[in-house]
């Protein structure tokens, strides 16, 4: 056999390994699908949680005499309590693992609903909201990096996207069941999912990575080859993390000040800027309080409320679909846009409604108005950012840089959750014309500054966002 002869040899050799352990790396098995369920439960919760505010308004201030005031802060005590969940989230996913602290968000989630529903008085109704904020907090950050840790690469994106589908699940069917069921029935309802998540939980892995890092190498492959299957070839990947997290202990330990390097510049604009946008064009006020908002435009609330329950969850699964099939860029372009137009058109109607005009026409325009903002937002803006949170930043960086950027997302929500209802109140016009500006820089920000991530692997990102400044 000639020398050219053993090189192709070689090289095929080579080649069908790498074919071989890309197709065990790809493999979706039940046990992802099963995990991704599990965890996505906490999305699901977070969804119930955003939703309630809006259904129970008449009945709580009705039933405990509550003004404006006070239900507003009561709806953006969960948004409040989520800023100092976020705080906390990075460092106690890295200290107690991934299932340990979907774990102890339920403890907060449970306690906050139990104390909604039996509360007396605005202390215990306050307490409650703030508990299942905390809640949320944790389950921001750790829910999509736990599943971005399990999943094959190919449908990384895909998956991660389910926690929005979860989300859009948990909103609509509050925004049904909230129609015909009592608050404080209602907040217990919102038990199930929790004690679904409880339970489950004992029966899916430690991400791997995490396991990895603690350095738990017999465990860390123990949990791939679960995730994999019992026939795949596990090795290859459980190197390539040994060899990533020895390289990062080389270097310094993640802190909070290491993401104002010159070299993390961009990864922190477009993170902390995508958080900003998804907030400040209004989408946790119209979530929160959907019902007001119908309610000015003369459109009954409680068939509002159907209507967007019946769109929000096949237009999630579009996005859920669209985001493996179009890329991350496009799909928050048209996204935004969408939002962008749906707010320029509200602001018109509640516009013609003040002047008296298109009165008779004023009620539909308003739900198609925020069908389309509400549906516009689950197919892309709702999702997108968390998971581009969770492409762009280094692993050095990862619990630091997730920390800040779920922090600033959830100061931004609670300012709109809670100035929302005196907005309206204000200017129903004027505050849809904010909306709308938001939107519109936000398609010029993305447009400018945020790159496509489809089907690039995660030190291919990162290397091009540093390259940027080159």
């Amino acid at each position: 056999m000639t020398m050219s002869e053993n090189q192709r040899n070689l090289e095929a050799g080579l080649l069908l390994n790498k074919n071989r352990n890309d197709i065990n790396e790809n493999r979706i098995t039940a046990v992802v699908l099963f995990s991704t369920f599990v965890s996505v439960c906490g999305s699901f919760c977070f969804g119930c949680a955003a939703g309630y505010s809006s259904v129970a308004q008449t009945g709580i201030t009705t039933d405990l005499g509550l003004s404006v005031a006070q239900y507003s802060m009561f709806g953006s005590l969960m948004t409040f309590g989520a800023m100092f969940g976020a705080i906390f989230s990075g460092k106690v996913s890295d200290l107690i693992g991934r299932k340990g602290t979907m774990w102890f968000a339920q403890v907060f989630c449970i306690a906050g609903w139990l104390a909604i529903a039996f509360a007396k008085d605005t202390i215990w109704l306050d307490a409650g909201r703030f508990s299942t904020g905390f809640a949320v907090g944790l389950f921001s950050y750790v829910i999509p990096v736990y599943i971005a840790e399990i999943t094959p690469k190919h449908v990384r994106g895909a998956f991660v996207f389910a926690n929005q589908l979860m989300q859009s699940c948990g909103v609509s069917l509050y925004y049904v069941i909230g129609n015909f069921v009592h608050w404080r029935n209602l907040a217990l309802i919102g038990l199930i999912p929790c004690a679904l998540q409880v339970v489950t939980l004992f029966f899916i892995p430690e991400s791997p990575r995490l396991l990895g890092k603690w350095g738990r190498e017999k465990e860390c492959k123990a949990s791939l080859q679960l995730l994999r299957g019992d026939e795949a070839d596990v090795s290859e990947e459980a190197n390539a993390i040994k060899e990533t997290n020895v390289l990062f202990d080389q270097g310094p330990k993640s802190r909070i000040m290491d993401l104002f390097q010159r070299r993390y510049a961009p990864s922190l604009v477009i993170g902390v800027g995508l958080m900003l946008l998804q907030q400040l064009s209004g989408s946790s006020g119209v979530m929160f309080y959907v019902g007001v908002v119908f309610n000015k435009g003369g459109f009954p609330s409680n068939i509002g409320s159907m209507i967007l329950a019946a769109i929000m969850i096949p237009k999630a699964l579009l996005g859920l679909i669209l985001v493996e099939k179009m890329g991350r860029r496009p799909l928050l372009l048209a996204s935004t846009a969408g939002m962008c137009l749906c707010s320029l058109f509200l602001a018109f109607t509640f516009s013609f409604r003040s002047y008296g005009m298109l009165d008779e026409l004023t009620p539909v325009f308003t739900c198609i108005g925020v069908v389309g903002f509400i549906s516009a937002f689950a197919v892309g803006m709702g999702g997108l950012p968390w998971i581009i949170m969770s492409e762009i930043f280094p692993m050095n960086v990862k619990v630091s840089a997730g920390t800040l950027v779920t922090l600033a997302n959830w100061s931004f929500s609670w300012i709109i959750a809670f100035a929302f209802n005196f907005m309206i109140v204000w200017n129903a016009s004027g505050t849809f014309l904010i909306f709308f500006s938001v939107c519109a820089a936000g398609m010029v920000f993305i447009y400018a500054m945020v790159p496509e991530t489809k089907g690039r692997t995660l030190e291919d990102i990162q290397a091009s966002l540093t390259d940027f400044l080159q």
